[in-house]
């Protein structure tokens, strides 16, 4: 998948390009808007990203996962080689391993919990002067889809891409998105885009 981030300063453009993306058959939870404007995302009915996720406590878990390891690893060899573990047992060392890999995880979290995500550190400087962010997850079919819609929106300024790995994530959110909707009409509810 591929991560295409725009740039503008005004949330009605934004909401209604968010609005011609869904239209335009980009699922919702592909479509994201960053800003540091709480109150406006508030008053605009566009797909925000969550506050924990403008931290990087996804990314810092990840690293203190694979550290983690290392540690549980490293705890297990000793007991091993050193021949504890033949006359105490394994469980002690098991469980010593477990809580190693745990705290290391759960540490690098609380750490990244404090450091805004790596992804959207170069917009800090536009975030900070009152601009907002829309980025854009999409596969091969969805980046024409995305083409054709932006054309209508000449003011919106590119803002870079990346590769992501998030397609597993993506198809699971679609369908998660298609079976909420369902779920509303069958009650009688309507969805969002209803309103």
């Amino acid at each position: 998948m591929k991560r295409f981030y725009y740039i503008s300063d005004d949330l009605d453009d934004l909401e209604q390009i968010e609005h011609d993306l869904e239209t335009g058959g980009i699922a919702r939870p592909q479509i994201y808007l960053l800003s540091n404007d709480d109150v406006g995302l508030d008053n605009h009915d566009v797909n925000r990203v969550a506050s924990f996720l403008k931290t990087d406590v996804i990314h810092s878990g990840e690293i203190g996962a694979m550290l983690g390891l290392a540690v549980a690893g490293v705890i297990l060899l000793v007991a091993h080689f050193s021949g504890i573990a033949a006359q105490v047992g394994w469980v002690p060392f098991v469980f010593l391993a477990i809580v190693g890999f745990g705290f290391a995880t759960w540490e690098a979290g609380f750490i990244g919990m404090q450091a805004p995500n790596v992804h959207f550190t170069r917009f800090e400087k536009a975030l900070a002067q009152g601009r907002h962010v829309l980025f854009v997850e999409t596969d091969r079919e969805d980046q024409k889809k995305l083409k054709k819609v932006l054309k209508q929106h000449p003011k919106l300024e590119r803002a870079g891409t990346e590769v992501t790995h998030t397609r597993v994530l993506m198809l699971l959110l679609r369908n998660w998105e298609k079976f909420r909707n369902w779920a509303l009409i069958f009650q009688g509810r309507p969805n969002k885009q209803e309103q």
